[in-house]
């Protein structure tokens, strides 16, 4: 289907006037009823609005493209109103629409029309298009300038093709992506390849639309490229840029701002991206990836988002206790008003852990509905962080193994749901998801998890806990240390995340207790970039002159407990420094335990300290002590003994 068939020139509008954009796609969806192409314009304005509503439509430039689906057509349509004076549209220029193009989609209809839209988006980024429009007074007019298109671009698809990198210009790449997958989607792409090609420069553009992925990045791509832009208002795949010069930003800076996007990469300002789970080294879909790598991408889905409430509910606690350990509550004498208030935002943070790593694997698996069914799922797993009493709820929490099942039970549940509805007319179709899947499925999640599955996932996380517990002497040390050497191994990565993980679900399910195997966690994190610092500060001659200054910084990053701050100086040698690492991180994890620290923070390092949330402190400021030491010391032995067998 071309660009061509899907324009009705029948019902194109010339001095069109509104005085607002919401008046004329009242007037627009008005004019359809009249000429008997939709019974009734309700349904088709109210999910044109609704998509409004995202994001406006008004592209910039003069140009708005409204669209929205609806069984109300058959086919798709696209209907072209002319405005002289213009329409206030909120467009991303701030300029007001004179050329609005209404794109009439069927709901559930097939992709065909989907590529025909696409091409309207790259017409509007011809300087032969607009100006064309910007003439036109008659239909002809409008039906000639696009049949002109049309017909240009018709050329052999050879030529059609982005040229391969030649190798002597610099090579740019990109990905563009809107809600809809429409428009917008492909004006960025059309838009950051025209300003590449005008500045000199190779370029490829893959589009995430409605047809799907197009144009998908290579390997080689990825590697020979300068830089990347992600210009992008939906989740697209960003771990394979992991360690890469990338830039993030929304759809319409791809259309509006593309030199200066392109220009920030030339220039060598674009931040290095650094992916949370995994990277992603390989060009085939999760489609032909193993069971066990997608559940792992999942899994680190939920985890990579819990993170950040974990982080500012334990600082914002840990704060709380420098008035006192229980300055928070108002029957203690050391109540103190601040304390309080630090603590119950602290305590709101931290207890959206369960909901958020339930609902984001959820939605790793199905979208929004296992987003919503997820989040039931996890708030199931411990219905106290919001204060839900019943008797039907009076069982013991399940807690981080009852929200991990409630997560991939959430994707499963949504895939059952949508085999079991799939006889439903396609007409249908936009119902599913924000009505039937996510009421459904939250009943069915309600009732899996009070009566199924949360008295087995409470027993072995209580198992775990008492395992744990009973532990003595040697075992106690062994068990600090592999907790501590996992935070150092790949420092921010799987097996990091698996350990910290561990460490908070037990600080979770301890209460107000605390945990020690918290606190062998967190020492294990902040060893790595002390352990760097202080072998800079020994000897500044095993670092590179260009990592030492950042080495030094190291000490607020491993204080602050921010393993992160290791990794580049783990990736300039893994081999001589990771061990090191591993070993002291574990020397200190195990001396934490052997001293019986216990931690009722998860995070916050010198500041969860100093204010008490760490039991036995100045015996775990020595653990501490002694791992960064030994860490600098195994450091310098290694890498100087590197150096002279390399020389």
């Amino acid at each position: 289907m071309k660009l061509t068939d899907v324009l009705n020139y029948d019902l194109v509008q010339f001095e069109f006037s509104a005085a607002d954009k919401k008046e004329a796609l009242d007037k627009l969806t008005s004019m359809l009823v009249e000429k008997n192409i939709i019974a009734s314009k309700e349904n088709f304005l109210n999910a044109l609005l609704a998509r409004e509503a995202q994001s406006t439509t008004g592209v910039g430039e003069n140009v708005a493209i409204p669209h929205a689906k609806s069984a109300d057509f058959d086919k798709a349509m696209i209907v072209y109103a002319k405005s002289d004076e213009g329409v206030e549209w909120e467009s991303f220029d701030g300029q007001p629409a004179k050329h609005i193009f209404m794109i009439c989609a069927p709901d559930g209809g097939a992709d065909e029309h989907l590529k025909a839209l696409a091409s309207l988006s790259q017409a509007l980024m011809d300087a032969d298009v607009k100006a064309g429009l910007d003439a036109a007074t008659t239909k002809a007019d409008v039906e000639k300038v696009f049949a002109d298109f049309v017909a240009k671009t018709e050329a052999p698809k050879e030529e059609e093709k982005q040229a391969a990198p030649s190798g002597e210009k610099p090579y740019i790449i990109a990905v563009t992506a809107c809600p809809t997958g429409i428009a917008h989607t492909f004006m960025a792409a059309e838009k950051i390849k025209e300003t590449a090609k005008a500045m000199g420069l190779d370029v490829k553009v893959e589009t995430n639309g409605q047809i799907g992925v197009e144009n998908k990045l290579t390997k080689e791509d990825i590697e020979r490229a300068a830089g990347i832009i992600v210009a992008a208002d939906k989740k697209v795949e960003v771990a394979r840029f992991d360690g890469r010069p990338t830039i993030m930003t929304k759809v319409a800076d791809g259309i509006n701002k593309p030199e200066e996007l392109i220009q920030t990469i030339l220039d060598g300002k674009a931040p290095i991206y650094k992916h949370d789970g995994a990277a992603e080294d390989s060009e085939d879909s999760s489609a032909n990836e193993s069971i066990g790598r997608r559940a792992y991408k999942h899994l680190m889905e939920g985890v990579s988002n819990m993170l950040p409430f974990v982080v500012a509910g334990g600082i914002l606690i840990a704060l709380s206790f420098i008035w006192g350990i229980n300055s928070f509550d108002p029957k203690d004498p050391s109540y103190n008003k601040v304390a309080e208030v630090l603590f119950y935002f602290g305590k709101i943070s931290f207890s959206m852990m369960l909901p958020i790593l339930a609902g984001f694997i959820g939605r790793s698996i199905a979208d929004r509905p296992g987003f919503i069914v997820g989040m039931i799922g996890g708030i199931l797993a411990d219905p106290s962080i919001l204060g839900l009493k019943s008797d039907l709820l009076a069982y013991t929490p399940s807690g981080f193994l009852g929200a991990l099942v409630a997560g991939f039970l959430a994707g499963g549940i949504i895939h059952v749901l949508k085999i079991a509805f799939s006889w439903m007319p396609r007409s249908l179709d936009g119902i599913k998801p924000i009505f039937l899947f996510p009421i459904l499925g939250s009943l069915i999640m309600g009732l899996l998890m009070i009566f199924l599955i949360n008295a087995p996932m409470a027993s072995v996380m209580e198992g775990l806990k008492h395992f744990i517990e009973s532990l003595n002497g040697s075992g106690k040390f062994i068990l600090g240390f592999v907790v501590a050497a996992m935070m150092a191994i790949d420092m921010g990565g799987p097996i990091n995340k698996a350990a910290y993980v561990t460490g908070t679900a037990l600080l979770t399910s301890a209460g107000s207790a605390g945990s020690d195997v918290m606190a062998a966690v967190m020492i294990g994190g902040m060893v790595p970039p002390l352990a760097i610092a202080v072998s800079a500060t020994i000897n500044k001659n095993i670092w590179p002159k260009a990592q030492r200054s950042g080495a030094l910084v190291n000490y607020v990053m491993g204080l602050s407990f921010i393993t992160e701050g290791a990794i580049p100086f783990a990736a300039s040698n893994p081999a001589r420094v990771i061990p090191p690492l591993f070993i002291s991180s574990g020397i200190a994890g195990a001396l934490s335990m052997t001293f019986g620290a216990v931690s009722k923070a998860p995070h916050g390092g010198i500041f969860a300290i100093a204010a008490g949330a760490v039991s036995n402190p100045l015996m775990y400021l020595l653990a501490l002590v002694i791992g960064a030491v030994l860490g600098a010391l195994l450091l310098i032995a290694s890498l100087s003994f590197g150096k002279k067998i390399e020389n």
